[in-house]
C-alpha cells in the first residue's frame, strides 16, 4: 500500500500542475509557428537501458503525441528537425535505421485519420536529393495526399541544414538574375524569403530544443532572427506535456520587441 501511494500521489500532483499550466497558456498568446529540434534520442536510450534503435522509435512515437498537444492549442504551423545534412556523416547502420524508420512513418502519417480529419498539409524540407530514392518517393506520395489541406501545416525537416537552405535560395536567385527575370534592385529580404524552403509561412515565434543543448545548430537560421528560444533539459523521447506547456508559458512571459 505504501508503494502504491508513493506512486499515486506524485502522479496526481503532476496532473493538477499540468492542468493548471494549460489553463494559464490558453488565456495567453499562443504561437502561430513552433519549431522543434528533436534532440537526445540516443541519450534517452542510454538512460532507459535500451538499444538506440528503440530510442529512435520512442522519439518518433513521442512526436505523434506532441503534435496532438500542439494542435489542441491551435498552433497552425509546426517545423520539426529530425535529420540534418551533417547527420549523413554518422555510422551507416545508424543512418539506415533512421531512414527505414522515416520511410515507415511517412507511410503511417499519410494514412493517419487525424491528419485528414484536421486537414494537415505535410511538407518535407531539405536537400531531398540526398535522401534514398525510396524515401523521396514516399515524400512525394505523402505531400500529394495532403496538398489540398490548409488548416494546419507540418514541416518535417530532413536532410536539412540552415546554411544549405540559404545557399539553395541564393543559387535560385542568381539563376533568375542571369536569365533576366530579376534585377539587383529587386533583391531584398522579402524576395529571399520567397526562395526559402518555408516560402509563404510565418517565421517561428518559438523554437524548442530538447536534451539540454543550448544552440540552434543551423535550424531555420534566416527565419529565427526574432524567434524566442526554449532549451529543455529533458531528452526528446522523455518530453512531457508540462515541458511543452512550460516552453509556451516562458514564451508568453517574454517581451518581444523586434528591435524596437
Amino acid at each position: 500500500m505504501v508503494t502504491f501511494m508513493h506512486w499515486l500521489v506524485p502522479k496526481f500532483i503532476y496532473k493538477i500542475y499540468e492542468k493548471k499550466l494549460k489553463s494559464e497558456i490558453k488565456e495567453g498568446n499562443v504561437p502561430e509557428h513552433i519549431g522543434i529540434i528533436l534532440d537526445g534520442n540516443r541519450r534517452a536510450s542510454r538512460k532507459l537501458g535500451i538499444v538506440y534503435e528503440l530510442g529512435y522509435e520512442l522519439g518518433a512515437e513521442k512526436l505523434e503525441k506532441v503534435l496532438d498537444w500542439i494542435w489542441d492549442l491551435g498552433v497552425k504551423v509546426v517545423s520539426c528537425w529530425i535529420f540534418s545534412t551533417d547527420n549523413f556523416s554518422r555510422d551507416k547502420k545508424q543512418v539506415d535505421i533512421i531512414m527505414n524508420l522515416a520511410k515507415s512513418k511517412l507511410i503511417q502519417i499519410r494514412e493517419d485519420p487525424r491528419i485528414h480529419k484536421n486537414k494537415v498539409s505535410i511538407k518535407v524540407l531539405g536537400r531531398l536529393s540526398m535522401l534514398p530514392k525510396e524515401i523521396q518517393e514516399e515524400i512525394e506520395l505523402t505531400e500529394s495526399a495532403t496538398k489540398e489541406y490548409n488548416n494546419y501545416r507540418l514541416n518535417i525537416c530532413m536532410a536539412y541544414g540552415g546554411r544549405a537552405e540559404i545557399v539553395d535560395a541564393l543559387k535560385r536567385i542568381i539563376n533568375e538574375s542571369k536569365e533576366g527575370n530579376l534585377s539587383d534592385e529587386e533583391i531584398n529580404e522579402e524576395l529571399i524569403n520567397k526562395y526559402l524552403y518555408t516560402n509563404g509561412l510565418p517565421d517561428p515565434e518559438l523554437i524548442i530544443r530538447t536534451s539540454g543543448e543550448e544552440r540552434l545548430s543551423g535550424f531555420l537560421l534566416w527565419q529565427s532572427a526574432y524567434s524566442e528560444y526554449y532549451f529543455a533539459e529533458v531528452n526528446w523521447p522523455l518530453f512531457r506535456k508540462i515541458d511543452l506547456w512550460r516552453a509556451i508559458r516562458t514564451y508568453q512571459r517574454r517581451q518581444r520587441r523586434f528591435g524596437e
